[in-house]
């Protein structure tokens, strides 16, 4: 028995050891080919008071004076996955990789519960945008949401146009209950030609539909067996423990403390903090129209948020200018999966207010 206990003891301070080695929790230099720090650019951790509560970001740019664009992480901040996905958009932007109230650098156990609603989270957008907009002396900054970001990012840019260039929605929410049915029914097509008679069972005892919704025992289900089938956050990541909670552990810009707060924050606010909100809006009803040119990044194989119900958003939506692009090899996350077409996207379409680029062609509505 001393012996297991020897082993189990060792192994808990191998464990404890390896993972204070990779939580150094500083914000990583650009570098160039000589390894050293480019001069000009900039990489920071940063924290600010956002409406009264301390929220966390990092701040990346190879020239100090690119424009500044605002990302909106979905579920749970995804910045460690550059890591792997690297995206090269620090090249194009000074690229701000905000954790939006509640979740990673922001987690604050002492957040009154419900405190984070979507006008708080709007509210803290534009506080964050103002402070970008003056730090860096730029009358109008780029805004970007991905997954659940988008929901909070389309109705910031729909309320306060003035602020930004353009909108830059990746993996668009349109009407997620009916993307939830859609995936639902997919998966369980699959899984029933795969012959995995378990998911099915499982799935079967999960039933998402329009009229009565999303069970209960359907989330925890949810982002497993998407992922199996590689319609989760990226076509290659087939499992959320060695796609998203290792990588996690390893980014070396993290603390100890702030990687336990990244997954704090996950298991308090589940699939997104605003999720019930997000599965009773139609977005198409509630956004019907921009005043800022948007550009929708959509994977093909993308179930997370409906690549087919986002097309249908972007044909209602009416803009000054709109371009909408699908990603072939993509699943929930083209800027992490095919990086240079995002980028090529980004120089010569948003950038230049076209969409040259883009699928289709729909005139100024």
């Amino acid at each position: 028995m001393s012996v297991v206990l020897t082993i189990i003891l060792v192994m808990i301070v191998l464990m404890a050891g390896t993972l204070f080695y990779f939580s150094p929790g500083k914000a990583i230099p650009i570098l160039n080919n000589e390894g050293r720090p480019v001069p000009g650019s900039l990489s920071e951790k940063v924290f600010v008071e956002i409406n009264g509560t301390k929220q966390g970001m990092f701040i990346k740019s190879r020239k100090a004076d690119n424009p500044v664009l605002l990302y909106l992480h979905g579920g749970m901040p995804d910045y460690f996955l550059t890591d792997k996905y690297p995206t090269g958009l620090e090249e194009l932007f000074t690229m701000v990789w905000w954790e939006q109230r509640g979740s990673g650098m922001s987690y604050d156990s002492d957040l009154p519960e419900g405190s984070a609603t979507l006008e708080q989270m709007v509210a803290d957008t534009r506080a964050l945008t103002d402070y970008l907009r003056r730090r860096f002396n730029q009358e109008k900054i780029y805004l970007m949401g991905h997954s659940g970001g988008t929901f909070i990012g389309i109705l910031t840019a729909a309320e306060y146009p003035e602020l930004y260039h353009a909108y830059i929605g990746v993996a668009q929410m349109s009407d997620q209950l009916k993307s939830e049915v859609l995936a639902y029914n997919y998966m369980l097509q699959e899984y029933r030609r795969m012959g995995d008679m378990g998911m099915v069972k499982k799935l079967e005892a999960a039933p998402v539909s329009l009229e009565k919704g999303i069970p209960e025992n359907y989330p925890p289900l949810r982002d497993p067996a998407m992922h199996a089938l590689g319609i989760g956050t990226t076509r290659d990541m087939k499992s959320v423990i060695t796609g998203i909670f290792l990588p996690s552990l390893k980014c070396r810009e993290y603390t100890l403390r702030e990687k336990f707060n990244l997954w704090m924050g996950k298991s308090k606010s589940g699939i997104s903090i605003l999720w019930r909100e997000m599965v009773a809006t139609d977005l198409s009803v509630r956004v019907p129209e921009l005043q800022i040119p948007v550009y929708f990044m959509e994977g093909k194989y993308d179930y997370t948020c409906s690549y087919t119900e986002a097309k249908s958003y972007f044909i209602k939506l009416k803009a000054p200018m709109k371009g909408f692009y699908t990603f072939d090899r993509s699943a929930h996350s083209p800027l992490f999966e095919e990086p240079e077409k995002f980028r090529q996207i980004i120089q010569q379409d948003v950038f230049r207010k076209e969409n040259k680029l883009s699928d289709f062609y729909i005139g100024d509505n």
